[in-house]
């Protein structure tokens, strides 16, 4: 998070973030936007959001994380409510497997917009203004406890410093089955089953 983007106190922010859950989980489409955020496609996932979580299991990890993304999306919504719009001080910094949570509630476009819409909350989130850089006691993190939802859990909130270690880790055994740093390249041709036999 830039040292140059002025941001609310975060009693403001966290005060106002509770309400703003409150009003999206009063929706008479908020059911439908927990089934379908918690669904895991086939077409899609990353190799280094959700995958960082020790032992991680999509179907007893979906609800938690589904919470905390919901959560984030407040906070957010909050600042940008707060700063009259402020793209750059809205994009607080987030652990990588809650923001992954967030990119799957933000693919549910219809129906967030019309939630949107109905209860007049901004949903704001920009790819290029992220930096992966989030660790415990930050503004975040004294949003989120100011809203009185505790302490984010350990299990989802994990730290920057934590999280490249992690990503070590994933990477070197993606690497023992072809895949690049990150997930980001493999050679596979997908013509010879040869080349994956062995995966």
């Amino acid at each position: 998070m830039s040292a140059t983007v002025n941001r609310p106190e975060a009693a403001r922010i966290g005060a106002r973030a509770d309400e703003l859950l409150t009003e999206i989980k009063d929706d008479i489409e908020f059911d439908r936007l927990v089934a379908s955020s918690q669904l895991y496609a086939d077409c899609w996932a990353t190799f280094t959001g959700y995958p960082i979580i020790a032992e991680w299991n999509h179907d007893t990890d979906k609800a938690p994380l589904f919470e905390e993304g919901l959560k984030v999306l407040a906070l957010k919504a909050a600042v940008w409510e707060a700063t009259g719009g402020d793209e750059a001080a809205a994009e607080l910094d987030v652990a990588a497997p809650v923001d992954e949570m967030v990119h799957a509630i933000l693919a549910q476009t219809n129906l967030l917009n019309r939630l949107a819409e109905r209860r007049g909350i901004a949903v704001v989130h920009m790819t290029d203004q992220e930096e992966f850089v989030w660790e415990r006691d930050d503004y975040t993190q004294d949003c989120y406890e100011a809203a009185g939802w505790g302490t984010p859990p350990e299990r989802y909130w994990i730290g920057a410093a934590e999280t490249r270690r992690r990503h070590q880790i994933l990477d070197a055994a993606y690497a023992r089955i072809g895949i690049g740093p990150q997930g980001r390249s493999h050679g596979f041709t997908f013509e010879a089953r040869e080349e994956y036999a062995s995966v």
